[in-house]
């Protein structure tokens, strides 16, 4: 999808830098989580069991987490993964619950 930029009344078009990796998407976005999704930073890379979640968010408006995965390329199928990181926190909330305290020192 091509972006604009507005100067006034005229549209110019704002230059693609593609990211190198992953990694470099993941530290953008979770140094602007507030700024880019009013979430909450909690855990960068927090692996339970054997998946490990890229960054993991609250949203305190909903009081739910908010799971991040990252996917530098396209035709990813996420869908089987999505599930997976659902059944994760639904049969493990006192884990999540746990990282957020400890991270954030709120209850």
């Amino acid at each position: 999808m091509d972006l604009y930029k507005l100067n006034k009344t005229k549209l110019a078009e704002v230059r693609n830098i593609p990211f190198n990796l992953e990694k470099d998407i993941q530290n953008l976005v979770e140094e602007n989580l507030r700024v880019l999704f009013d979430l909450e930073f909690v855990k960068t890379e927090f692996q339970l069991n054997i998946l490990r979640i890229d960054t993991l968010g609250f949203d305190n408006q909903s009081k739910s987490f908010v799971v991040i995965e990252y996917k530098k390329g396209k035709n990813y199928s996420v869908i089987d993964q999505g599930y997976s990181y659902l059944s994760l926190l639904i049969n493990n909330k006192a884990d999540f619950i746990l990282e957020y305290l400890e991270t954030t020192g709120k209850a």
